[in-house]
């Protein structure tokens, strides 16, 4: 994380480079190994990486005609609500232009927003406000959840259910991918109950998360959640573990909710496990989305623990238990030097250097609260 934190500008002179989903991860490592080692090295980084992002990420690229604030709020207000026109994704292409025709190949490499990678950086910005106990986090965490459903939910066929565009403009004016991602509304919903849980809320601005767990409930009923995409079966599994966090220590009630996630994820990973994936080449791998996947098993340990008040539950998640191995294969193979070498690795070494290192301590990702250190 230190060299993720020079080799992208956090600190140091090299020219910084932001991209949500990564820095996401990122933020929580760093409170992580503050937490850890009690240094404030690390919560200076995780400031200073949240603050570049909403900088950088928060305003219009330096290659768009466009200036300012993405929000289109001025300069004094946008500080005080770096979130409110959501966040760029950080990819190395401009959106594009209204008249010009979509490229599925070339989109991936076009910015604008992705609903997934906000929810991310809502749940960063929650464990910023855990970890200092400073209110704007939450507050940030709040106007990025608000801005990304009112823009990206929409109603795709009439009286039928609400979905979640899979990319919108950089402006949250357009859709750039009319279709939805297969867990984007089990992922919005997860984190507005988790923000919903410990914001400190102005009833008086009428400010809450209602609607949006409201149309994201009802969305989840029409989405088949079993996936054979390694990535994806570790977000099932962290958003089970941060949902049963939310059960048990916060009293929310969605256990039928954490059953149908876990009966997913155990459908999904002996499909994963009697594949020949992790048996392929460097160049046939992607690290990140296998790391994706050790990450949400670990957090099968969090769940195995909290569950034991609900046999049905119990039953289920220790079931799942003996997947354990597969994450430690996916962390020994990608921890080695030699598979770092790899141009699979080093085409992406932003994203998976992180996202190993998340594997290797994910507590700072998928624990919600946990005791505070001195500051």
């Amino acid at each position: 994380m230190e060299e993720f934190a020079i080799a992208t500008g956090v600190v140091g002179d090299n020219e910084p480079r932001r991209y949500l989903w990564t820095d996401a991860f990122a933020v929580c490592n760093y409170l992580d190994l503050f937490q850890q080692t009690g240094e404030d090295r690390f919560l200076k980084l995780a400031r200073s990486l949240v603050d570049q992002v909403h900088h950088i990420l928060g305003r219009h690229r330096k290659d768009d005609s466009r200036r300012g604030w993405i929000s289109g709020l001025s300069s004094e207000e946008g500080e005080k609500h770096p979130t409110r026109g959501g966040l760029r994704i950080g990819k190395p292409l401009n959106e594009r232009d209204v008249d010009q025709p979509a490229d599925a190949n070339l989109e991936w490499k076009r910015d604008g927003q992705y609903f997934h990678y906000l929810t991310k950086w809502m749940h960063a910005l929650f464990r910023m406000g855990i970890v200092t106990d400073e209110r704007c986090y939450q507050d940030w965490a709040v106007e990025l959840a608000l801005a990304a459903h009112q823009t990206f939910t929409h109603q795709m066929l009439p009286l039928g259910p609400k979905g979640i565009f899979w990319k919108m403009s950089i402006d949250l004016k357009r859709p750039l991918v009319l279709s939805m991602g297969q867990h984007d509304p089990l992922d919005g919903l997860i984190t507005y109950l988790e923000l919903q849980s410990g914001i400190r809320i102005d009833t008086k601005g009428a400010v809450n998360l209602k609607v949006a767990i409201a149309d994201t409930t009802e969305m989840c009923l029409h989405v088949s959640l079993p996936t054979d995409d390694p990535l994806g079966i570790g977000g099932l599994l962290d958003n089970a573990t941060r949902l049963s966090q939310l059960i048990f220590e916060h009293g929310i009630e969605r256990r039928k909710l954490l059953y149908e996630l876990l009966v997913a994820a155990e459908v999904s990973l002996h499909e994963f496990a009697d594949s020949t994936l992790l048996d392929r080449s460097d160049w046939n791998r992607l690290a990140f989305r296998e790391l994706g996947l050790s990450i949400g098993i670990h957090g099968l340990q969090w769940i195995s623990r909290l569950v034991k008040r609900d046999q049905l539950l119990e039953t289920t998640s220790s079931q799942l238990l003996r997947f354990g191995p597969i994450a430690d294969r996916i962390q020994s193979y990608w921890s080695n030097p030699v598979h770092q070498l790899s141009h699979s690795w080093t085409e992406h070494c932003d994203i998976n250097r992180v996202m190993l290192a998340t594997s290797l301590a994910p507590s700072g990702y998928l624990q919600l609260e946990e005791s505070r250190h001195r500051q």
